[in-house]
């Protein structure tokens, strides 16, 4: 597979150290040291797959690491921590990534295969062994950056190729789970999709469940097999990256970012915002300030 991965590597050499668009729906790129405080952000729904170098994800209670021997998928948005690293051999890093679209998924599902009993993994993530088909998938999909013509009539064919792979390995019934609408998974998806539309308010659990059709005690189970994190566990990580990109932008002091992202004690924020970011508020967004300055 080494070939392959040297021929993705070469058609992904011109991405930058940010998200690189390709050109290619949903797809993008990205190469070199990314700023950390990029890096916890709250993901949309995608398949990565790393080409150079190696990146862990925390999500919740979880950490996964993969490199171009896995890739990950991400089936649900999902607030996280990511960290990269460099090529052992000093290349740096380099990965593609397609956002999933689950109108894309539920088109296919009428003309895919039954699902094989080895797949059965129904959480919100996880990481499996990259396989040959798949990377020659990507390798198409990738080649279309040569010849932009042929992209609104190939990318649509190589998309489905991409997630058909998915399907056929360890994340096919996660997949499968996004895309048809009365399963757990695709229950947590409408219940994270009001969260973070809603991340201000307050939130009761009970009534999150009333929304999707589940028992309180069901709905907790599924949210936390799905994210790795309480439904409050999850709404307080979007609270927090929504005051860090506030703070970062300078407009106001700590204790008014605490008041306009849901807090109604600005202590408590500091005190879960340093936990969550290793730093005070204040301090943390300074020293990222600082950090931009020297990058620009």
């Amino acid at each position: 597979m080494e070939d392959r991965l040297n021929e993705l590597r070469a058609l992904a050499s011109h991405a930058e150290n940010r998200r690189t668009d390709t050109g290619i729906p949903r797809v993008a790129m990205v190469q070199g040291k990314i700023p950390e405080h990029e890096l916890a952000a709250v993901y949309d729904p995608m398949v990565n797959l790393i080409l150079q170098g190696r990146k862990s994800m925390t999500i919740g209670d979880r950490t996964l690491d993969y490199d171009p021997a896995s890739y990950f998928v991400m089936s649900i948005d999902l607030p996280a921590v990511g960290a990269i690293h460099a090529a052992a051999t000093g290349e740096p890093y380099l990965a593609v990534s397609l956002t999933i679209d689950p109108h894309v998924v539920a088109g296919m599902l009428a003309d895919a295969p039954p699902l094989s009993l080895a797949n059965l993994h129904v959480g919100g993530f996880s990481v499996a062994s990259v396989t040959p088909d798949l990377l020659d998938a990507w390798e198409r999909m990738l080649r279309l950056m040569r010849v932009p013509g042929d992209i609104p009539v190939l990318a649509p064919a190589y998309e489905r190729e991409i997630l058909y792979r998915v399907l056929q390995g360890p994340h096919g019934a996660m997949l499968r789970n996004i895309a048809m609408p009365d399963t757990a998974l695709s229950r947590m998806r409408l219940a994270i999709q009001w969260i973070r539309g809603n991340f201000r308010s307050p939130m009761r659990v009970e009534a999150l469940a009333d929304m999707v059709a589940m028992s309180a005690s069901s709905f907790h189970r599924h949210f936390k097999a799905a994210t790795a994190m309480s439904p409050l566990q999850f709404q307080k990580q979007i609270r927090l990256l929504h005051a860090r990109t506030m703070l970062i932008g300078g407009a106001e002091s700590a204790a008014a970012v605490a008041f306009e992202v849901g807090y109604e004690s600005a202590s408590q924020f500091s005190r879960e915002y340093a936990r969550f970011f290793g730093l005070p508020p204040s301090r943390d967004a300074s020293k990222v300030q600082s950090e931009l300055g020297r990058s620009s």
